[in-house]
């Protein structure tokens, strides 16, 4: 307990009334403001999500890196890993110190709570005991009508900043807790750029006119009044890439590749310059390798880089490309070696030189589907499938597969368009060899599932 500002190291000085009090530990716990007590259920892989946050909690610009390290234990107890989650809170301890020297109490409340359950969890009641008193005391000095629960600006915005983290998906629940949290405290940057990005995030899981047009607003805020927030000006540069202001779109990028020193906002920057400045995307990302070599994600995308290369590149120059393509993603596969992604971008260039070696891959991740995400389930069949159709002319094979990678609820909606395409295709193929039944087959389960299934 070294490492913590206000609980004590033992329950002498807390007294009876308070340590006991009338309630069972769990009825007490369940109110607290904590990340287990939010209902956070991590969509994808839980390892590939604490990479993502680790990198956060390191690199982050902003004063979120508390927050970031209190999802961090939430995360690794989900893995069973209670002692590295009580050294990621007392982190946290120490970076709120660092980054909220006036008003550490506030920001403490979410750390201290997921401290109480972790403790609970290691059957550890006197600690748990200990951090149920300190959170009292601090709802007591802020007029709580809750013994162990206050609603605060800083508690709304610290549960939406944990949802982005966890996936674009929460988008629309994370603009509702920034727009809470504006509503006690209009002026704060940081939830002004927390409502920005919400926005955006719901806008990119559902295409709503509205959501785009107040996402752009936003964003282009946030980015006039706070030059230096880069995370906002990676995601103005992705809205107005898709809008097809390239120029504009690139000339963020390189002051997010010039300025920056977040792995992640380098590594969005890299893949914005990817189609018109190939080679500035390269080096992009070997800068961001330099901050953060473990990131296996930095490698997968710094293959990609080398696939695309791949495409133009004359004779003389594909054997060489090919092999640092291959090793960029052997190299994230030994950081991650459970990547489904990383396996079906090795199988996409095995199938050129070396197809068996590409079946192999594919073989032994159908094996391992169920373990996949639903994201990753939905690639397996659609690069399986692709494989089957264009190497081996296996139409009805690659049906089914489209068919039931089609049909998977809960993955992405980008993998789910891909899918839909392969299936119109396909259809047009059976009916050029006048394979009617099979074609109809493919048209009757888009009719069937024209929405994307939630």
């Amino acid at each position: 307990m070294a490492a913590c500002r206000g609980p004590r190291d033992g329950r002498e000085d807390i007294p009876e009334g308070k340590r006991m009090g009338l309630k069972p530990l769990w009825d007490k716990l369940r109110t607290l403001q904590s990340h287990f007590n939010w209902c956070l259920e991590p969509k994808d892989d839980v390892r590939d999500i604490l990479n993502m946050v680790a990198l956060k909690a390191e690199h982050s610009a902003s004063h979120n890196r508390g927050v970031y390290l209190a999802l961090q234990a939430y995360l690794q107890q989900v893995q069973g890993n209670y002692l590295e989650a009580l050294d990621s809170l007392r982190e946290a301890e120490t970076r709120l110190k660092e980054d909220h020297p006036d008003n550490f109490s506030r920001q403490v409340l979410l750390v201290y709570g997921n401290y109480a359950w972790i403790y609970y969890r290691l059957v550890k009641y006197e600690m748990v005991d200990i951090y149920l008193f300190e959170i009292s005391d601090i709802c007591q000095s802020l007029s709580s009508p809750e013994p162990y629960s206050v609603e605060i600006p800083e508690i709304h915005a610290q549960k939406g900043w944990s949802l982005l983290a966890l996936g674009f998906q929460n988008g629309e629940e994370a603009t509702e807790c920034f727009q809470t949290a504006l509503r006690g405290d209009e002026s704060n940057p940081d939830f002004q750029a927390g409502l920005a990005i919400s926005v955006f995030a719901s806008w990119t899981h559902t295409s709503k006119l509205h959501l785009w047009e107040k996402s752009g607003r936003l964003l282009e805020e946030i980015a006039c009044r706070q030059p230096r927030n880069y995370e906002v000006k990676v995601h103005l540069a992705n809205l107005l890439e898709r809008n097809m202001d390239r120029q504009r779109s690139t000339e963020l990028a390189l002051d997010i590749a010039e300025n920056s020193l977040n792995p992640e906002d380098l590594q969005n920057a890299a893949m914005l310059c990817k189609k018109d400045l190939l080679p500035r995307a390269i080096d992009i990302l070997r800068k961001a390798i330099g901050l953060a070599p473990d990131y296996h994600l930095l490698h997968y995308d710094l293959g990609l880089c080398y696939k695309t290369q791949l495409e133009g590149a004359g004779p003389e120059e594909r054997g060489e490309i090919w092999v640092v393509a291959i090793k960029s993603f052997q190299r994230a596969l030994e950081i991650d070696p459970r990547s489904v992604f990383s396996r079906l971008e090795l199988a996409q260039l095995y199938s050129e030189e070396i197809p068996l070696y590409a079946e192999e891959i594919y073989v032994n991740l159908q094996q391992e589907l169920p373990m996949a995400s639903k994201r990753g389930q939905q690639a397996i069949y659609l690069h399986w499938g692709d494989f089957l159709l264009h190497r081996k002319g296996m139409r009805l094979e690659a049906l089914l597969l489209y068919q039931a990678g089609y049909l998977v609820a809960g993955g992405h909606v980008r993998e789910w368009q891909l899918l839909r395409e392969r299936l119109k295709e396909l259809a047009w193929k059976f009916e050029e060899h006048s394979e009617m039944d099979r074609a109809e087959a493919a048209m009757r389960i888009l009719r069937r599932n024209p929405e994307f299934p939630k």
